[in-house]
């Protein structure tokens, strides 16, 4: 019963770690984009629909899949620095 309690009190207290984390994504690629743009319009267009696909997710309460959305969008701006 213990581990019980212990694992959903774990599970919670994940949730809203990850969803504290996507607001910070999305400022930081939205930093990234105004300040050092990626030059190829191909990477510019699939990070902003990236970006977009993980505020959705995010405002849909699915925060970890939100977060590994917006980490591909970084990735894609980091690599294209």
């Amino acid at each position: 019963m213990r581990r019980l309690a212990a694992f959903f009190t774990m599970a919670l207290l994940s949730t809203s770690l990850w969803a504290s984390q996507c607001p910070a994504d999305m400022a930081k690629i939205d930093a990234m984009l105004q300040s050092n743009p990626p030059s190829d319009a191909a990477v510019l267009a699939q990070v902003q629909e990236l970006r977009s696909e993980g505020e959705d997710l995010h405002n849909a309460g699915n925060h970890s899949q939100s977060v590994q959305v917006l980490g591909e969008a970084l990735q894609l701006l980091e690599a294209s620095e």
